[in-house]
């Protein structure tokens, strides 16, 4: 939603050369290829996922989509570097979301091999698995304490209601608690938790390479969607800022992304995003000085969106939704920091400014 250094649809990857979104098996580093597969549906075009060779087999950091296409390309993508899906052993996926989990866990049921995802998505995934007993979208509560309930009945109203298939959200074989390490090969990874764009997401350094798996924590052209996970997060703009904080207490390593392109520094691009949320905070604070109090959806149309400065009203129904949770997880850092208050209303929280 956010804007970003260099326009994502344009970046060009150092690994490859070429776009970033370009299919193929990029090497990175002696042993890991970057491989990026395509998106349905969305403006991100693709998510990269990360191999990693060793004597046993492969580790793949994050899955994909579970979509035809992408299944093919993966495949045609390690055969080209003499491998196959027999040969995955591990799957470390960064969070939950589909364009990361979904392939990992069908892939890992096929072929037996293990899929690891931080215990604190075991809320969403069970959520997921049970969503035939939702009396309704669960992000529609979200929307309508942000004050966005025409966004929320047009979400609902966009739904396909086709159910969520049980084997791409299955439940994965080892749950990840607290930071702790992987031995891949040779390899010592330090998965790192960063809560923030969803409560479970992890980062994997590599400190001996000197690189970063760095999932959508530290995107180099973006910032990540802040407040779209159900169930709802507690402050999680404030989880994502000390998350980055966590990040830049590590060497400053090289950002393998999920999307974009290589990046050369992670302590750049965290600081960049650190000071893009203060520019954001500001904006909301100085909305609810001007308007006195507002709910999230109210302030979300005095911002600026996209790397574009776009208007609220020229974003799409989807985007807006985005938008408005967005907000409103600004509006709880502010009151979280003793300039703003809130109060509960049927037609959404409503945000008022300290004297």
């Amino acid at each position: 939603m956010s804007k970003g250094g260099v326009a994502t649809g344009h970046a060009i990857s150092p690994d490859s050369g070429r776009h970033w979104a370009d299919e193929g098996a990029w090497k990175v580093a002696d042993g890991i290829y970057r491989v990026p597969l395509p998106l349905p549906m969305d403006a991100l075009k693709a998510v990269n996922v990360y191999v990693i060779e060793s004597d046993d087999g492969l580790t793949l950091v994050d899955g994909g989509w579970s979509i035809p296409v992408a299944r093919e390309i993966l495949d045609r993508s390690l055969r080209s570097i003499g491998s196959g899906f027999g040969d995955i052993r591990r799957f470390l996926v960064t969070h939950v979301h589909r364009d990361h989990y979904t392939m990992a866990a069908v892939l890992g049921a096929e072929f037996g091999a293990e899929v690891a995802l931080g215990v604190e998505e075991r809320p969403a995934l069970e959520l997921l698995l049970n969503v035939d007993e939702l009396t309704e979208s669960p992000f529609a509560a979200v929307l309508r304490t942000a004050g966005a309930q025409e966004i929320a009945e047009a979400w609902a109203a966009g739904s396909d209601g086709e159910l969520p298939d049980p084997v791409q959200w299955a439940l994965p074989d080892l749950w990840i608690e607290r930071d702790r390490t992987f031995e891949v090969g040779t390899r010592t990874l330090d998965a790192v938790h960063t809560p923030g764009h969803t409560p479970g997401h992890y980062v994997y350094a590599d400190r001996s390479e000197g690189v970063l798996f760095s999932g959508d924590h530290v995107l180099p052209t973006i910032t990540p969607s802040i407040g779209f996970t159900v169930p709802p997060a507690d402050q999680p703009l404030s989880q994502f800022m000390a998350s980055l904080a966590k990040v830049r207490s590590l060497p400053d390593l090289r950002v393998l992304p999920a999307h974009g392109p290589v990046a050369p520094s992670a302590y750049a691009r965290v600081d960049e995003l650190l000071a893009h949320h203060e520019e954001r905070l500001d904006l909301c604070l100085k909305s609810l000085l001007e308007r006195g109090s507002a709910t999230s959806l109210v302030v979300a149309k005095d911002l600026g969106w996209t790397r574009h400065e776009r208007s609220f009203s020229e974003l799409d129904m989807f985007s807006q939704g985005m938008a408005a949770m967005e907000t409103k997880a600004h509006l709880e850092v502010l009151v979280a920091r003793g300039l703003a208050t809130q109060v509960d209303n049927p037609d959404g929280i409503v945000f008022t400014p300290t004297p």
